[in-house]
């Protein structure tokens, strides 16, 4: 493995419901490689996605740091954050714009950052995650939920990101496109040398995705598992240990 990429250190995030404090994450720490699949696996309500979220300041941060390549992240995020860091978020029609092209999808991001030779970037962006030119036109209504995650995965891409954040990224899609869009980003993660942290409550997922896990319950982190260790059913805690259950039929992809 490469250089850490992303360092997230003591990190808690409180939101505020009327007079209470809800502590939605508390002392979590982790470090992910240049390169390195990190997933972050719990029950929802866990806390998980919403690491993802205070990594890109969607969330409050009330303690911690984040550093991204040993430099700390300010608040609000410079427009260069977003050139490096790109999620994809679950559900593709909730982020897609109902009454934008696809087209438009793609252009807007290249636009905001200035990119150039933007009409080569849109057909290779599409042509990468396996849809061809012919749905530049279309609007999100008009596709698949495969189709519109990769239309997602394409948008994140089009800005040459080293990291992707990933929530839950395939949980609104059939069981056999899942496996679909697990190997597209499995490949591009190949292709580009990505870094990647994904979050999903199913350990099968994250077991053929991640070279390393972390396990989330009630705002903490409670055990950190290599693929390797979780192949052979190493779990330290019950929590893991009952999730290792719950995923039936559970078969982790071998290393690749």
């Amino acid at each position: 493995m490469g250089e850490v990429m992303l360092q997230v250190a003591d990190l808690a995030v409180t939101f505020r419901r009327g007079g209470d404090a809800v502590h939605a994450v508390q002392d979590v720490s982790f470090s992910v490689a240049q390169g390195e699949s990190f997933g972050i696996v719990g029950e929802s309500g866990s806390g998980k996605s919403t690491v993802l979220r205070a990594i890109c300041a969607l969330a409050p941060t009330s303690a911690g740091t984040i550093r991204l390549r040993d430099a700390p992240l300010a608040t609000p995020r410079p427009a260069r954050f977003f050139r490096q860091v790109q999620m994809v978020f679950q559900d593709p029609y909730a982020s897609l714009h109902p009454r934008h092209t696809i087209d438009r999808v793609l252009s807007e991001p290249l636009a905001i950052h200035g990119f150039d030779r933007r009409e080569e970037r849109i057909e290779r962006a599409l042509e990468e995650v396996g849809l061809g030119g012919g749905f530049r036109f279309r609007y999100p209504h008009q596709l698949s939920g495969g189709q519109r995650q990769r239309v997602a995965v394409a948008r994140a891409l089009i800005l040459e990101p080293e990291v992707l954040l990933l929530d839950e990224p395939t949980s609104a899609l059939d069981a056999s496109i899942q496996a679909e869009v697990l190997n597209l980003l499995d490949r591009l993660r190949a292709e580009r040398g990505l870094t990647y942290v994904m979050v999903s409550h199913d350990l099968a997922v994250v077991a053929h995705m991640c070279d390393r896990l972390m396990v989330m319950q009630h705002g903490r982190a409670i055990e950190e598992l290599s693929r390797a260790a979780l192949a052979a059913h190493r779990a330290e805690t019950d929590y893991t240990r009952k999730l290792l259950s719950a995923s039936e039929g559970y078969t982790p992809a071998e290393a690749s």
